[in-house]
């Protein structure tokens, strides 16, 4: 058995200043919510409803909205997912901030990923609460035979910060690993 003294505790002690945590980070959460909302704005304010302008191969500008989440879930189910959808961005913005507060400013990787999540939940929750949907335009396509469903800056960032999340995740040595390999 471990000597209890020697075991190093596994949730770590929150940061003495919020400057000293990751919401030192929170200055990336802004600048991303600040290019969604000026990306939604300008495409809602420059094209038509389903225009589409061919960027490149593969890509184009297109206008949607989405009532409902991720690849249109529940966009048909009656106005109810607008206020669902609400809570659970409200939600999950205030654990995310709870969280980055936890963080040590040394985990840079984790306060990015949330911050990053942090922002895109917040660019489709002022979508949502505004306008009652959420405005896509970025639309991937392979050979006219498959199409990516279009998505926005937020949703980007999101899926970036998930994946950084996850990427921590597996390779993070915690204290949970070496208090592990001391018994």
């Amino acid at each position: 058995m471990a000597n209890p003294a020697s075991v190093t505790p596994i949730a770590a002690a929150k940061p003495a200043s919020a400057a000293q945590s990751g919401l030192r980070w929170l200055w990336l959460a802004a600048i991303m919510l600040i290019l969604d909302q000026v990306t939604k704005i300008y495409v809602a304010n420059n094209f038509m409803l389903h225009e589409s302008i061919a960027v490149m191969p593969m890509f184009n500008l297109t206008y949607v909205l989405n009532k409902g989440a991720a690849f249109s879930f529940l966009s048909e189910a009656g106005g109810w997912q607008r206020w669902f959808f609400t809570a659970i961005a409200v939600s999950i913005s205030g654990l995310l901030l709870y969280w980055l507060r936890a963080l040590d400013k040394t985990q840079k990787l984790l306060s990015i990923a949330y911050s990053l999540v942090l922002s895109g939940a917040l660019g489709n929750l002022i979508d949502r609460v505004s306008y009652g949907h959420v405005i896509d335009f970025l639309d991937f396509y392979y050979n006219d035979s498959y199409r990516w469903p279009a998505f926005n800056i937020a949703d980007a960032a999101i899926c970036i910060g998930a994946i950084l999340i996850i990427y921590d995740a597996i390779t993070n040595k915690d204290d949970k690993t070496s208090t592990q390999d001391n018994k």
